[in-house]
């Protein structure tokens, strides 16, 4: 099976060291580049077809993400050593530094994965993985057979099969194909993660967090972080964020004297009637009574009570 993606490469900034090295195998394209990109490089990548990037050296000060634009603004998420991006996944890149760096890229045809990895793990569970993005900057076992994937690149000494044997293994190695044995609905962020996003968004004062500002949080892909947050909390990040925004309103309208339409403003909300909307949504009551009644609770508090 020839292998040609549709695949998009645009960057600025960015210049190969030398002429890169490819070889063509059964459903996959293995390329091994070597590159070096100017402080404020930028670059958006998107494949029809699966694809895995392996970095050779420290990427760090390459900053991603998969949110037009994102990648350009201050944050973004580091880059890793190794992805396994999906179809139809775009990334977008910026360099924080001046950097030279080699990688190796090894595009795979969708159904010559699914062939891969549907004998053991059956059809449906091997599509929920190839659905799934990976990043990890530790090298493992997948790194050191990038190695010698990229050396048979460069000069081919053994049969075909023997570079096909290697991308069979940097795939098992990298996927997580153990977690294709429970269903992807049960799934969910740990309790550290959950407490690491309330306090990002209470820190920031209850502006509005992206997508990518919450999976960077966690160190998540955007896509995987998505599916993650849904399975644990029911909500969608905007629904559980106008809840955290509600909570900071109550606390600022026991703990001041802050007017309705101070605390709308301090949290960002358009209004006092767009709070108001949103509070009686999440609570039932509107600021102004929940104010009320929380300000009639000490006195019933306050009674004596007999001694045991």
């Amino acid at each position: 099976m020839s292998h040609d993606p549709e695949f998009i490469g645009q960057t600025s900034g960015i210049t190969p060291s030398a002429p890169p090295l490819w070889r063509r195998l059964d459903g996959v394209l293995g390329i091994f580049w070597q590159a070096e990109g100017r402080k404020g490089a930028q670059g958006y990548y998107l494949s029809d077809h699966p694809r895995i990037s392996v970095f050779f050296n420290d990427v760090s000060s390459i900053r991603i993400s998969n949110d037009p634009g994102k990648a350009a603004e201050p944050g973004g998420r580091p880059l890793a050593r190794i992805l396994y991006i999906p179809a139809d996944l775009p990334l977008w890149t910026r360099f924080t530094a001046n950097h030279v760096f080699s990688h190796l890229d090894i595009h795979i045809h969708r159904d010559r994965l699914l062939k891969m990895l549907a004998p053991a793990l059956g059809r449906s569970a091997a599509l929920d993985v190839m659905a799934r993005p990976v990043e990890t900057s530790a090298m493992g076992s997948s790194g050191a057979l990038a190695g010698l994937l990229a050396e048979e690149i460069r000069t081919p000494t053994r049969h075909p099969l023997h570079a096909e044997a290697l991308v069979t293994g940097i795939v098992t190695g990298l996927l997580d194909l153990q977690g294709s044995t429970q269903s992807r609905s049960g799934a969910r962020l740990t309790k550290v993660q959950m407490r690491r996003l309330v306090t990002c968004f209470r820190e920031g004062g209850g502006q509005a967090l992206s997508v990518s500002d919450m999976s960077r949080a966690v160190g998540l892909s955007e896509s995987w972080f998505s599916h993650l947050f849904k399975n644990t909390t029911g909500t969608t990040p905007l629904q559980w964020q106008l809840r955290q925004r509600v909570e900071l309103a109550q606390s600022l309208l026991s703990d001041s004297n802050l007017s309705v339409a101070d605390v709308a403003g301090r949290l960002g909300f358009t209004d006092q009637a767009h709070l108001t909307k949103v509070f009686r949504q999440v609570t039932g009551d509107t600021p102004a009574a929940w104010r009320r009644s929380q300000l009639s609770a000490p006195a019933a508090l306050e009674r004596p009570r007999g001694r045991i």
